[in-house]
C-alpha cells in the first residue's frame, strides 16, 4: 500500500475513534437517568458500554463503526425511554376553566 493510502486509513481510524469516544461520553452522561429508566435502560446502558470496550467486535477494532452504531442505538433507546417516563409521570393537563359562551340557539 502506498503512503497516501495509509494516511487515509489512519485518518478514517482516528475520525471513527473520536466519534466513538464522543458517543461513549454522551452515553455516560445519561447515567444519571438510569434510576428512573428501569431494568431495560440499565441493560441498554451497560450492554452498550460492554460492547464498546469488549475486544470481541463485529468489525476489527481499528474500524469503530459497529461500536458507534451500538452507542447511537443505546442513546436513542434511552432517550425514548426517558421521554416515555416523562410523559407517564406528567399530570394530565386539563382545559382551563373558561366560561362557556351562552347558547344562542333558538329554543321554541
Amino acid at each position: 500500500m502506498s503512503r497516501q493510502a495509509w494516511v487515509v486509513v489512519g485518518v478514517v481510524a482516528v475520525v471513527t475513534l473520536v466519534g466513538a469516544v464522543v458517543l461513549a461520553v454522551r452515553l455516560i452522561r445519561t447515567r444519571r437517568l438510569l434510576g428512573t429508566l428501569g431494568v431495560n435502560g440499565k441493560v441498554a446502558f451497560y450492554g452498550a458500554l460492554l460492547y464498546t470496550v469488549s475486544p470481541v467486535d463485529l468489525l476489527p477494532d481499528p474500524i469503530y463503526l459497529d461500536d458507534m452504531a451500538v452507542l447511537t442505538g443505546a442513546l436513542l433507546y434511552l432517550g425514548r425511554l426517558a421521554r416515555q417516563r416523562r410523559a407517564a409521570n406528567r399530570p394530565p393537563t386539563a382545559a382551563p376553566d373558561v366560561p362557556s359562551a351562552p347558547d344562542r340557539r333558538r329554543v321554541p
